[in-house]
């Protein structure tokens, strides 16, 4: 049976059954503070009664976010953490659902596994552009199970959409590190600073999240059959409408055959303008997290109570 960490936030339909937006990674209080640490987060106290910690004994897939979650922003998973992952593969089915396309999946994810068995991929299920792609290790190789892709004129209206109000808000850059838009067949990608910008220069252009969550509101009204979501660090998302890891999640159970009770969600972005936050609305049970740190704790104790 396994619990949830000491310093992990969690719950049902909220974070931690406490309120949205109190995170793993946390400060915690100062030694004088009659508050319980787990009531704190960066900004308030909060005085609520403490909850009594999770259990899952019934948990049979843990999904997880990739960037910042799982890996650095469109970065090689860390060794450390690779070697968690392979861990857990062999106690539970692991789901990876995220916006990137599947060439990022494979170049920080897949290529970077140590497997001893490569059986165990079998037991590995990859969920490309927020879930509107899925991926199924067979054959020796990873097959394509199925792909919502958006129609050749959708694609044109939403990439129009977007450049025009980056260029008009002032979002558009002249220094990237790779195209600013790209196709990913079942999602447009806007990412500010291109694919390949380094982490620090992500989290300058946008440290608080407000200019993708502007520039998502001002896309949206101007794409009314499609869906317009905040992505990642920098990024926008783009799929065709009622499609987001939500719809990936409900894929998922049903064509394992695994209940959403027996589903665990561990993600950086389970806030409500976050592209985890549908998973949190589904009721799946959701594990919020600030980095890949935070989520190699919480696979440790995992396994440890298992």
């Amino acid at each position: 049976m396994a619990r949830v960490p000491s310093p992990l936030i969690h719950g049902r339909g909220h974070i931690g059954g406490l309120r949205p937006g109190v995170m793993v990674g946390s400060p915690l209080p100062s030694s004088d503070s009659t508050t319980p640490w787990f009531l704190a987060d960066s900004c308030t106290v909060t005085q609520l009664e403490p909850q009594p910690a999770a259990e899952y004994p019934n948990v049979r897939l843990v999904a997880f976010d990739l960037d910042d979650t799982l890996a650095p922003s469109k970065s090689p998973i860390e060794a450390g953490m690779a070697a968690l992952l392979v861990d857990l593969l062999e106690a539970v089915e692991v789901c990876v659902i995220s916006g990137g396309q599947f060439g990022q999946f494979r170049s920080q994810l897949i290529d970077n596994l140590p497997l001893d068995r490569p059986e165990a991929l079998t037991r590995l299920h990859l969920m490309p552009t927020c879930g509107t792609q899925y991926y199924r290790f067979s054959d020796g190789g990873w097959q394509q199970i199925y792909a919502e892709n958006l129609t050749a004129e959708q694609k044109t209206e939403a990439l129009a959409a977007v450049e025009q109000q980056a260029r008009r808000l002032g979002y558009w850059e002249e220094r990237t590190w790779g195209p600013i838009l790209e196709d990913r067949g079942s999602q447009v990608t806007f990412s500010a600073l291109g694919q390949a910008a380094p982490v620090d220069a992500k989290r300058r252009w946008d440290p608080t999240g407000e200019k993708k969550n502007t520039l998502r509101a001002a896309v949206a009204p101007l794409l009314p059959d499609l869906e317009v979501r905040s992505g990642g660090s920098t990024s926008v998302d783009i799929t065709r409408r009622g499609i987001d890891k939500a719809y990936g999640m409900r894929k998922l159970a049903e064509l394992t055959g695994l209940g959403l009770d027996s589903m665990l969600f561990v993600g950086d972005r389970l806030d409500p303008d976050g592209n985890d936050y549908p998973v949190k609305v589904l009721g799946v049970e959701c594990i919020a997290v600030e980095n890949w740190q935070d989520t190699a704790a919480f696979v440790r104790e995992f396994l440890a109570d298992l």
